[in-house]
């Protein structure tokens, strides 16, 4: 018996022994992570600017002359075609002025004809022949000027567009100038957004300058508007204060469903050729730097600063920092430091790209 128990207690240590070389074996096995390399392609990134919309032609329609108002033809919201009529004031003193216009110049006409045969018979000089048709003429102006402020009596739409409220009623007595309402000529319209000046810099260096840009139009309900619009100026100066400049983008408006004075958000898409390409996961920020770690040919990790050229989702493209056989740290970059020696699994980086893609979706 008491030569058993010495031989149990060797076998007990010994497999004691085992099992702790076999945990410790285990934790210091540490797991694979995930690697990939960046990706080269072609890249656009879509460019959001809050946007003013104004229609093509918005104008004030305002009273010529002083009268009560007598008619209204159209009504406010009203779509009114060029030459339609929108207003008349009480013509019956411009019609009296008129005629009285009319039958001086009568007088003067017919004192004209007189001085002429007398002239004629050389009764009278050249001179008193000038004089009655100098007075003629005038007469004849004073007859134009009466029409003209009885043509400003009937006030009609100069082009087709939109009505707006009315400031005035029947019977309301006007002033020469009063507001009347407004008109917008909404087939086409000017979108007014501004640009950062260096993204102003970057779009006029890239830009032919026989090349328009095209853009789109979110309107306020997040919808895409159905026209496709197009840049076709630039403002002189900047807004020093803002650091902007604006831009101008004409859109079609044929179904008439934007107004003049809504808001939106422009859509410019600006194209990055052969792009360098990163997963955002594989990033992470100290002290608003971003950094990756890079597994250096050592299979140790180096951090690395990188220059975010812009924001895709799920992606960044790289301006500078990384090339392209680097191979990057995908997960568990919180639980790693610099130095440390890893493990890795390389994914390539279209499988990397793909699963974003159909996780994000």
């Amino acid at each position: 018996m008491t030569n058993k128990m010495p031989i149990f207690l060797c076998l007990f240590v010994i497999l004691l022994s085992g099992c702790r070389q076999a945990d410790s074996e285990k934790q210091e096995e540490a797991p694979k992570l995930e690697a990939t390399k960046p990706l080269r392609e072609d890249a656009a990134v879509t460019k959001e600017y809050v946007c003013q919309i104004h229609a093509i032609r918005h104008i004030e329609i305002r009273a010529l002359e002083r009268g009560y108002l007598q008619n209204i033809f159209v009504d406010e919201g009203q779509l009114v075609h060029q030459g339609q009529a929108m207003f008349k004031i009480m013509p019956n003193i411009y019609q009296a002025d008129l005629l009285k216009a009319k039958a001086e110049a009568n007088t003067m006409n017919i004192e004209y004809l007189n001085t002429k045969g007398l002239a004629d018979q050389k009764i009278v000089s050249p001179n008193e022949l000038a004089l009655a048709k100098a007075k003629l003429d005038k007469a004849d102006a004073e007859v134009k000027l009466a029409e003209t402020h009885l043509g400003f009596t009937d006030i009609n739409a100069p082009f087709e567009g939109i009505m707006d409220h009315f400031n005035v009623r029947n019977g309301s007595l006007v002033e020469d100038g009063s507001l009347l309402t407004t008109l917008s000529d909404i087939s086409k319209l000017w979108v007014y957004f501004n640009v950062p000046e260096s993204e102003y810099l970057d779009y006029k260096m890239h830009k032919h300058e026989d090349a328009r840009t095209k853009v789109q139009l979110k309107m306020a309900n997040g919808q895409i508007f159905d026209q496709t619009g197009t840049i076709e100026t630039i403002e002189a100066d900047f807004d020093n204060t803002a650091g902007n400049i604006e831009f101008r983008a004409t859109f079609a408006n044929p179904d008439k469903l934007l107004r003049h004075g809504e808001t939106g958000t422009i859509l410019m898409v600006k194209p990055y050729k052969n792009a360098l390409l990163i997963p955002q996961k594989a990033t992470f920020e100290i002290l608003d730097k971003t950094y990756v770690y890079v597994i250096n040919h050592e299979e140790k990790l180096e951090q690395r600063l990188i220059n975010i050229e812009a924001e895709l989702p799920y992606l960044f493209i790289v301006k500078d920092g990384l090339k392209d056989d680097d191979r990057i740290l995908l997960e568990g970059l919180r639980k790693v430091h610099a130095g440390e020696k890893v493990e890795i699994n390389l994914q390539p980086p279209e499988k990397v790209r793909s699963e974003l893609e159909l996780y994000t979706e």
